[in-house]
């Protein structure tokens, strides 16, 4: 025993040193030390647990807010999706389409950004829309984006006599054409304006609602169809007005139910829309369903879809 240990000479090879609590091997003939193997693992344990910890939580933070910010970018300068809720745009656009919004052609404003913020003054880079264009926008006075189709610029003269367009003093070209059928489902019941009466016929086993149609044509614009449901209806004759500076005019495709330019705010219409509050101009639909879907059954999201709508259009005879 020397100094409180124990020395035992085994071999001429190898000492034991015992202290209490630890055992240290030395082998002379490599002069190789061995601690004990659970002394080694407790401090390579302790010492490197909480900083891989700490790398790996501030990578994960950091990818996070990469995608949140690629995200914010695309959807405010880029494309923004967009649902259609209700009929005032048929036949062009049913309920149930989804469409891409382009954020770049009309410039941006605060209405270009989720939650307006930033919420910027004024609009910038900005440029009119051409007659005719589809286009989502900010209500002026409620808290609601809506999409309607362009009819009047700054300093057009718009008029509707008899349910007839009327730009700058001349009818807009109309034309007949056979009655608009419309897939009844779920989420797009027969609705009509009264009095007219529901119209229902079963074409390839399907229900349809009927529709009085038009191709409308806009001086050096394009065509598109047009719903016209009654005879005198609530906005079938809007006394003639110019476009103020700095603001549009809107009409929906379902003429007889449709709350456009032709009513003012006040009365749940639109009024001239100021320019700023325009989003983006529609182009096309990437998906469309017919309100039969559960998200709570996987395979009704397919059997829902209406696939013949993808890539649909805007103007000329629709789908």
């Amino acid at each position: 025993m020397i100094g409180g240990c124990f020395i035992a000479a085994a071999h001429n090879t190898r000492t034991a040193v015992y202290y209490p609590g630890l055992t240290i091997m030395v082998q002379r003939g490599n002069k190789q030390t061995m601690a004990s193997r659970s002394s080694r693992l407790a401090r390579s344990t302790a010492g490197s647990a909480k900083p891989a910890k700490k790398e790996t939580l501030g990578s994960v933070l950091r990818f996070i807010l990469g995608v949140v910010m690629i995200a914010w970018a695309f959807r405010s300068f880029v494309f923004q999706p967009f649902f259609i809720p209700s009929g005032s745009m048929l036949p062009t656009l049913y309920v149930g389409d989804y469409l891409a919004v382009a954020k770049w052609p009309y410039g941006y404003s605060r209405y270009s950004f989720p939650f307006e913020f930033p919420s910027i003054k004024g609009h910038f880079l900005g440029g009119l829309p051409s007659r005719g264009d589809v286009v989502v926008f900010h209500h002026p006075a409620e808290n609601a984006d809506l999409i309607k189709r362009v009819i009047g610029l700054p300093g057009d003269t718009v008029e509707v006599r008899g349910g007839r367009l009327l730009l700058n003093g001349h009818a807009v070209a109309r034309q007949p054409l056979k009655p608009a059928m419309v897939p009844i489902s779920p989420n797009s019941p027969c609705r009509v304006v009264p009095p007219a009466d529901p119209n229902v016929i079963v074409a390839n086993g399907q229900p349809r609602c009927i529709y009085k149609a038009f191709l409308e044509t806009l001086p050096g614009g394009p065509s598109y169809v047009v719903l016209d449901q009654v005879e005198n209806g609530p906005a079938d004759d809007f006394a003639a007005t110019r476009v103020p500076a700095g603001h549009l005019f809107l009409m929906g495709d379902n003429r007889d139910d449709s709350l456009d330019s032709r009513f003012p705010t006040f009365a749940g219409g639109v009024g001239m829309l100021p320019v700023e509050n325009l989003i983006g101009r529609a182009e096309f639909t990437f998906w469309s369903t017919d309100g039969s879907a559960s998200y709570f059954r996987p395979w009704t999201w397919f059997t829902a879809s209406r696939i013949s709508r993808i890539g649909n259009e805007y103007t000329g005879a629709g789908k």
